[in-house]
């Protein structure tokens, strides 16, 4: 299936995002939001030039993106098919039942249509936001109805294609409850960890490390968004988090018996605690493949213009390739710590070369 003209409905971060990664391999992309200012910002980045519907510029569209909120797919939908705005059409929003429940209810045309979500995102949102590599490597369901149209699903997988992106075929209640335990009960989970630190005192808040920025980082994002994400997805949601709330509520009870002298109280929490191990050693590593086990090279880094660049130069001369890499700053000094992620049997080559060139190996 041929994709040489895409229309972008809701030019936010995923929809421009696909918008740029599509411009980059050719494709004429048009770009359509009831916010003027997020479309032109868009089409200032590169993303592609203001849909005008009616006009000769709009005809020949072959497949339209559909990235608005969950709850305003179908109504988005129906609406673009009335005016037979393309050939094919899919959305990207991160709830797929009730979004189709809602197209077949509105009499939308199903045999053009494609449900799909990328599995993508940033805590930022807007156009601004966007990045044309957003999706690469990454997993982009599609939830085909049996009305689908082979052809309506093979413009999908296109697209899939297109951004770099990897087609997990999945049926839309097995995606929601999938995303349910992945994403959004995380989110959720995140947030009420976050919500503790409102009220805390600046004595905890300067011990702040690592472990919490982790724990809550995806809790800094736009909640009007991730309440119309909850809602579309709320039952799968609930059931998650009535699982974790069983276990917080275990461990807490523990916890106070721990406290209080019962020393047998700490075989539950530690249930818990590998519980937790053996689920986090099931999430998928580099490309998808299982989780490799890295060794980690702690590098003391100033704070200035040009420090990462003479660390991985350094990596670079002596052949380490860096797995992954974190950076935590030091409360009230210039310097942090660099946190490079490498194979086992790499870690003494690259610890001796940093030694070697002046750097301050921990």
């Amino acid at each position: 299936m041929d994709l040489r003209t895409v229309l972008v409905v809701g030019t936010g971060l995923i929809g421009t995002s696909t918008a740029l990664a599509l411009r980059k391999r050719g494709v004429r992309v048009l770009l359509a939001d009831r916010d003027e200012g997020a479309v032109r910002l868009a089409r200032e980045l590169g993303a592609g030039e203001e849909w005008r519907p009616g006009t000769a510029q709009a005809e020949g569209v072959d497949l339209a993106v559909i990235a608005v909120p969950p709850a305003a797919v179908a109504t988005e939908l129906h609406e673009l098919q009335r005016i037979g705005a393309a050939r094919f059409y899919t959305d990207v929003a991160s709830v797929k039942g009730e979004p189709i429940h809602r197209a077949r209810q509105l009499g939308c045309d199903l045999a053009s249509y494609v449900a799909s979500h990328p599995l993508a995102g940033r805590e930022k949102s807007g156009p601004g936001a966007a990045r044309e590599d957003l999706f690469l490597g990454r997993p982009w369901a599609l939830c085909p109805t049996e009305e689908a149209d082979p052809e309506a699903k093979a413009a999908v997988l296109r697209l899939i294609e297109l951004c770099g992106a990897n087609a997990v075929e999945v049926s839309a209640i097995d995606h929601d409850r999938a995303v349910a335990v992945v994403s959004h009960a995380p989110h959720v989970a995140a947030s009420a960890v976050a919500a503790r630190l409102a009220d805390a005192t600046d004595v905890a808040l300067g011990l702040a490390g690592q472990g919490i920025r982790d724990v809550t980082r995806i809790a800094g994002s736009d909640p009007g968004l991730w309440l119309g994400i909850l809602s579309g997805n709320a039952g799968p949601v609930a059931e998650v988090l009535e699982a974790v709330a069983n276990d917080l509520a275990d461990a807490a009870s523990a916890l106070r018996a721990l406290a209080e002298g019962d020393g047998t109280a700490t075989d539950e929490i530690t249930q818990l605690l590998k519980r937790g191990v053996a689920g986090h050693d099931r999430i998928p590593g580099k490309h998808g493949g299982p989780a490799s086990a890295y060794a980690v090279v702690q590098v003391v880094i100033g704070d200035r213009p040009g420090q990462l660049a003479r660390l991985f130069q350094v990596c670079d001369e002596v052949g380490v390739n860096v797995e992954d890499v974190r950076l935590e700053h030091a409360p009230g000094l210039p310097l942090g710590i660099a946190e490079l992620s490498v194979e086992p049997g790499a870690a003494a080559t690259l610890t001796e070369a940093l030694h070697e060139r002046g750097w301050q190996v921990p």
